[in-house]
């Protein structure tokens, strides 16, 4: 089995919760790959290269594949796993279903229409601690990922914080709701999960059936 940790958006593989999951992995003596979805140039992100980039990373063998992904790494990694058929299990923290549902109207209409025609909006990078360029191509990009398309069962795990300020909890539980191969965990937190790092990796040890 071979498992890959998926970052969120304006992260890196620095994070907080990369460096623990991947810390814990090591410490049973598992390999966790963390690709870094940035790949350079965060400026003209988008869900396809993140899913281009995945790709890039699996054997070409028939090696099966855990994805863990956070935020809208979740998001690419459920994606990635309808198309995919090496990945046997999913764990999804905080996912960002609807993410541009949530987000565009936080920026408001007029901040979204000075973006689609200047074409970049400023963006803070936590990973680089400091605001970049982001291309209007994203949103036109991930509008074409919606949760409907994603019908495959596959064993999926969900974490999510019932104090989510950024991806509310219900987008999980609606997503949960339809699909019955999806077990939802929710824990006392928001976003960042950053308090219950030790619950969520009890949760992935008992599901990833880990050592």
């Amino acid at each position: 089995m071979q498992y890959i940790y998926l970052h969120g958006f304006a992260s890196s593989p620095n994070s907080t919760k990369a460096r623990d999951i991947g810390d814990r992995f090591t410490q049973i003596q598992k390999k966790l790959k963390i690709p870094d979805l940035n790949a350079g140039n965060f400026s003209q992100l988008t869900i396809t290269r993140q899913i281009a980039q995945v790709a890039a990373k699996f054997s070409h063998d028939s090696t099966p594949v855990t994805l863990i992904g956070s935020s809208l790494g979740g998001l690419t990694a459920a994606h990635f796993a309808q198309e995919y058929l090496q990945v046997e299990r999913l764990v999804l923290l905080a996912p960002a279903f609807g993410f541009l549902s949530h987000w565009l109207p936080k920026l408001g209409d007029e901040e979204v229409q000075r973006w689609q025609q200047e074409k970049y909006i400023m963006v803070y990078h936590y990973g680089e601690e400091r605001s970049i360029p982001l291309s209007y191509d994203f949103v036109i990009d991930a509008a074409q990922y919606q949760k409907k398309l994603l019908q495959r069962p596959i064993p999926t795990l969900i974490l999510h914080g019932k104090k989510d300020e950024v991806i509310p909890v219900e987008a999980s539980r609606d997503f949960a709701r339809s699909r019955p191969w999806v077990q939802l965990i929710e824990l006392d937190s928001d976003h960042a999960l950053g308090n219950v790092m030790e619950e969520i990796w009890q949760a992935i040890h008992l599901f990833c059936q880990l050592p």
